[in-house]
């Protein structure tokens, strides 16, 4: 069972790819993205994809342009994920056919990036924003449009968000952090999917 679950891997890296990848992907969360501020992100991009990228989403976060946008679409990457709302670069990914997750804060920000082609919306920080700021947001949004809480949404809070409309959460340091045993992030990815299912019940 797939769920509305980014995994963001800052810091990861290369070597640990893989076996990261991998408990995430047992433990029932399937979408991956690396922030390209990570040690070698685009390697780290290319090994999931070759070895677990049929049972995967994997691309990449904090992507800024288009030429990294080509980049990762030229390592098998079809996830970006955005902290800004940048019509250029969302166009450019919707026109390679990969999946666009611009961050919005503002209604202006969400019409601009539906218009651009997104997929979806990262409504980011979303400490900042609150369940009931996402509420307000959504009265205006166009009927099925995707949003996904991501900064301040995790498992002690995924009812609220759900119940203000959230569809999807992006998950970075109740998951991994650098150095982290392949063990604990495991354990995390199980608490978070409990989390996650309990709160949908």
């Amino acid at each position: 069972m797939s769920r509305p679950i980014i995994a963001i891997l800052r810091g990861l890296n290369p070597t640990d790819a893989v076996a990261i990848g991998q408990a995430l992907l047992d433990a029932g969360i399937d979408k991956i993205e690396v922030p390209l501020n990570s040690p070698n992100p685009l390697v780290s991009i290319g090994i999931m994809v070759k070895e677990i990228g049929t049972k995967a989403l994997i691309g990449a976060g904090t992507v800024l342009t288009v030429e990294q946008v080509d980049a990762v679409a030229g390592v098998g990457g079809k996830l970006i994920v955005s902290p800004n709302c940048d019509p250029e670069v969302i166009s450019h990914t919707y026109h390679k056919g990969l999946e666009s997750w611009p961050g919005v804060f503002t209604p202006t920000e969400a019409f601009a990036a539906l218009r651009a082609g997104a997929t979806g919306l990262k409504l980011f920080p979303g400490a900042l924003a609150g369940p009931s700021g996402l509420a307000a947001m959504r009265a205006v949004l166009p009927k099925g449009a995707q949003v996904y809480a991501v900064g301040g949404a995790g498992p002690e809070n995924f009812d609220q968000w759900i119940k203000a409309s959230a569809d999807g959460f992006g998950i970075g340091s109740a998951l991994f952090k650098p150095g982290m045993a392949v063990s604990e992030v495991a354990d995390r990815a199980k608490q978070v999917v409990a989390a996650y299912d309990e709160a949908v019940r």
